[in-house]
């Protein structure tokens, strides 16, 4: 799946926007997602080289936003039941983490 650069650029700053609520740093994200910080700031960016990355932040972000009793910025782009892709890898995703 592509995306226009609209929708990147959407999908961008809806991921700035959820990171906020949480309050994490993306140090903490990237500790939690067992990756770098380096790694976390270019899937914020929709720079990383799994397509499955920005589905995992996406739904540890709006998990965490949850437990916070907030409610998440709902991502334009990524949107649905990624179990429904067939070009994504959902066990990749089910696993919340990056490597």
């Amino acid at each position: 799946m592509s995306l226009t650069v609209e929708q990147q650029e959407n999908t961008i700053e809806e991921f700035k926007e959820n990171v906020a609520l949480t309050g994490l740093t993306t140090e903490q994200i990237a500790l939690d997602l067992h990756t770098d910080t380096a790694t976390i700031e270019q899937i914020l960016q929709l720079s990383s080289r799994s397509i499955e990355d920005p589905w995992i932040v996406k739904n540890y972000l709006t998990e965490k936003i949850m437990e916070l009793g907030k409610e998440p910025i709902p991502f334009s782009a990524l949107v649905g039941d990624y179990h429904d892709y067939w070009f994504l890898n959902a066990k990749k995703i089910d696993r919340k983490k990056i490597r």
